[in-house]
């Protein structure tokens, strides 16, 4: 298997960025862990500036402190997946949504990258000082909450969301000390050098 990084995005990536957005809307997927990006695919320039706009946020009931990644293959430079970090939690993200949204892009799905993208974001989570997360999909999206159970995570609560989407949910809980502890044998030999 080639080896995988967490790309901070910056203006270099625009080609291949849109690239990863419009094959979701080719494929007609939803498109989670973007920080937003589907919505600027005409502002590349302006996403960035709102990526830097969330990173410096301050919690509060609106909005929290949050980091985007492309997860890159080493191999060939594609983006094969995307994560939203939220390294503070408010009322509605407890709620749902949790610390972590991600996405695998339609062409690469069934290779295990969900996997790695959840991995080196409990690395990131872990020296940001966190010592839980909280994530949660759609019961309909078994590939997203596998790879939380794939990674130690534990399932809080399973329930109808008629707030946001409008379907059934599961709610997990990952200890990233004890997660990365025990996954590090799998996961580091797929890491590349940044």
């Amino acid at each position: 298997m080639p080896a995988f990084y967490l790309a901070p995005p910056t203006l270099s990536h625009k080609s291949a960025a849109l690239d990863y957005i419009d094959e979701f809307r080719k494929y007609n997927s939803e498109i989670n862990g973007s920080g937003g990006l589907h919505r600027y695919t005409g502002d590349y320039e302006g996403w960035l500036e709102h990526l830097e706009e969330c990173r410096s946020r301050v919690p509060d009931e609106n909005s929290v402190p949050s980091e985007t990644y492309f997860l890159t293959r080493s191999s060939d430079m594609r983006i094969v997946g995307m994560i939203n970090i939220r390294y503070a939690l408010n009322e509605r993200l407890r709620k749902y949504g949790g610390n972590i949204g991600y996405s695998t892009r339609p062409t690469e799905r069934g290779k295990g990258y969900c996997k790695i993208n959840l991995y080196l974001a409990l690395k990131l989570c872990r020296l940001h000082g966190l010592k839980t997360v909280l994530l949660d999909a759609n019961t309909d999206n078994p590939a997203s909450w596998r790879a939380m159970e794939a990674l130690g995570g534990v399932m809080l609560r399973e329930y109808f969301d008629s707030e946001f989407d409008r379907c059934m949910v599961r709610d997990y809980e990952i200890d990233v000390d004890e997660s990365l502890r025990r996954f590090a044998p799998v996961y580091e030999p797929l890491l590349a050098d940044e």
